[in-house]
């Protein structure tokens, strides 16, 4: 491996997944999760991270105006939520007798959907 290059993890959230951001200036907001690029190691997250973008009328937006819409949030600043503790939490993989790999709250031993 290349001295600049990291590790890539394994990703632990997928998409529709309840997420709580853990730094930022959306630090403590929650929300669900609608797009993963774990190429980019980024997730779109509903309603956090938004952004103003200012568009010209075409034949999509017939006004034109302001549009707000969610920008990309790296993973790390991110964490699954356990709604039983009510926070984010860190996840183990855990695999089962059966050979089923869960995602396990590290804090409670909870498996997480």
């Amino acid at each position: 491996m290349k001295t600049n290059q990291r590790k890539k993890r394994r990703p632990t959230i997928r998409r529709e997944d309840t997420v709580m951001v853990i730094s930022g200036k959306e630090k403590g907001r929650t929300g669900r999760v609608i797009t993963v690029d774990w190429k980019r190691e980024r997730l779109l997250i509903e309603g956090v991270n938004m952004v103003t973008r200012h568009t010209k009328p075409n034949t999509a937006n017939q006004q034109g105006g302001l549009v707000k819409t969610e920008a990309p949030v790296h993973y790390s600043n991110v964490q699954l939520f356990n709604p039983t503790l009510n926070r984010g939490v860190r996840v183990k993989i855990q695999t089962s007798d059966a050979g089923v790999k869960n995602r396990v709250c590290v804090k409670s031993g909870e498996v997480l959907g």
